[in-house]
């Protein structure tokens, strides 16, 4: 189990993770600031020179996820990690990965008065010379202000267990955290377990348009970027019954017809992944009615949407839009296309 301790800068996460091992018995303390560290002497310096947050480096939050998982399967027990998460989709990414390898993540959030933490804040940077790692992580704290009240108006406080620690010393703290988890009010969180893939997969999606041909893309917790609906094709399974099943799974959509073959694309493994075969089929225009009667049942989908070409750019991972982009073309043409990474073949 992981017990994962959010909140803004100065929040007193890890003081409290600290006091909160002491209470759990066969608990252990693990800091992704480390990761952070090593990240840091890993990458070239003009790769870091490139984000303005380490959380924004794939490579940091897949060390996060292995090395989380490597402790738990080294000690065992509960594993406490404090640590900032703003964005929604880090955090489906980070908890999803977790919960692919059936870790699950008891997600708590420690919301003191906003005036508290700009005074703490304030008195990291009160040194007349503070160190420069001081002076970075006063400007961090400034610079996460306007996101934080952005999670928070958001999707933050629906996501974790919320404590004021406004009036509470770390200890208290920590002893509030472990009778709530030893209470079972903390839950764990509700997000898919997909597993990852031991080899080469095939997958198929389905694209679905409404009455302005915008195509219907959908938002999933497990990994970053938009997708199409569809999934992994099963032992056994024909493809564009997959694609079918997999729509009406991720959407409510029941599609009366198979539908017709767009693009095969072989995607090809990128370390830690496989790469395999993916198939994108066309299931055709919605009609008004049913376009506005998409459900996302479960935690697999946490938004959907209609987009133009130009907006799928925006939304879409790369190699996802350059299979979409050629399976719109040969949906014009009426005649499918082979792709290799993307790019059409013969």
């Amino acid at each position: 189990m992981i017990v994962w301790i959010n909140g803004a800068s100065g929040a007193g996460k890890t003081t409290t993770a600290r006091e909160l091992i002491e209470l759990i018995p066969n608990s252990t303390l693990f800091d992704p600031e480390d990761i952070g560290a090593a990240v840091v002497q890993l990458l070239p310096p003009k790769r870091l020179a490139e984000v303005g947050d380490l959380q924004d480096l794939p490579i940091w939050r897949r060390l996060v996820i292995d090395t989380a998982a490597a402790m738990l399967a080294e000690l065992g027990g509960t594993l406490v990690v404090p640590m900032t998460l703003l964005r929604q989709e880090y955090r489906d990414e980070i908890f999803g990965g977790l919960a692919a390898r059936r870790i699950g993540v008891r997600h708590l959030l420690l919301a003191p008065a906003e005036t508290i933490l700009r005074a703490r804040t304030a008195e990291r940077e009160a040194p007349p010379d503070p160190p420069d790692g001081e002076i970075r992580q006063g400007q961090w704290a400034y610079d996460h202000t306007e996101p934080y009240r952005a999670a928070l108006a958001s999707w933050l406080t629906a996501d974790a267990h919320l404590i004021d620690n406004s009036a509470l010393t770390p200890y208290e703290t920590a002893a509030r955290i472990a009778q709530a988890l030893g209470a079972g009010t903390v839950s764990v969180c509700d997000i898919v377990q997909t597993p990852e893939p031991t080899a080469e997969t095939v997958a198929a999606g389905v694209l679905l348009f409404d009455e302005h041909d915008r195509v219907l893309l959908v938002d999933p917790t497990y990994k970053a970027g938009w997708e199409f609906p569809g999934g992994v094709v099963e032992s056994g399974e024909a493809p564009a019954r997959a694609g079918v099943r997999e729509v009406a799974e991720e959407t409510g959509i029941q599609l009366e017809d198979l539908p017709r073959l767009l693009v095969v694309d072989w995607e090809p493994p990128a370390p830690p992944g496989y790469g395999g075969l993916r198939l994108l089929f066309d299931g055709g225009r919605l009609e008004s009615t049913e376009a506005g009667r998409v459900l996302l049942p479960g935690p697999e989908l946490r938004g959907w949407c209609f987009a133009t070409e130009e907006e799928a750019a925006e939304l879409l991972p790369p190699v996802r839009y350059e299979r979409l982009r050629w399976a719109l073309r040969a949906r014009e043409r009426g005649a499918a296309l082979y792709l290799e990474a993307g790019i059409p073949i013969g």
